[in-house]
């Protein structure tokens, strides 16, 4: 009796099989939300990614900038996205965070909080930042390291 592998890989088989690449690489927004966040996404867009466009929304206005400070639309940015990663720090400076993360629930693009400088901080700015984040996120991820995110990216294949 042939095993179930063997089976599957003969040429009758073969015709059922996918002829295409497994899937197109994704479109990452990285995105700022307060000034640690900015710090950890300038780091960020000093390497060399394929499908990742950072931005902030850390000024006070809480408007969506390219990190050379050209205005972006934020429809636009989500709209020509897979995904949105939500950058912050702890103490509750997340403030544009409701605007983008209606923009992507409305165009169904998940959405990835990451708290960056989370082992440094206290549990009240731990919470704080987390109140404003864990509604319009998916996921959420305390990083002890910034290192995660660089580590993240390259799974996504940014």
């Amino acid at each position: 009796m042939r095993s179930e592998s063997a089976r599957m890989n003969s040429a009758a088989e073969a015709r059922f099989r996918v002829q295409a690449p497994n899937s197109l690489p994704r479109s990452i927004r990285v995105i700022a939300l307060d000034a640690a966040g900015e710090a950890a996404v300038a780091r960020l867009a000093g390497a060399a990614w394929r499908q990742a466009t950072f931005l902030t929304a850390a000024s006070t206005d809480g408007a969506l900038h390219d990190l050379a400070g050209h205005a972006r639309n934020v429809e636009h940015e989500v709209n020509a996205s897979d995904l949105v990663i939500l950058v912050a720090g702890p103490g509750g400076h997340a403030h544009a965070v409701s605007r983008i993360g209606q923009a992507c629930s409305l165009e169904r693009v998940t959405t990835t909080g990451l708290i960056v400088g989370a082992s440094a901080a206290s549990e009240t700015d731990l919470s704080r930042t987390l109140a404003q984040i864990r509604p319009w996120s998916l996921m959420v991820v305390l990083s002890r390291s910034d290192d995660y995110i660089d580590d993240m990216l390259t799974a996504l294949r940014a």
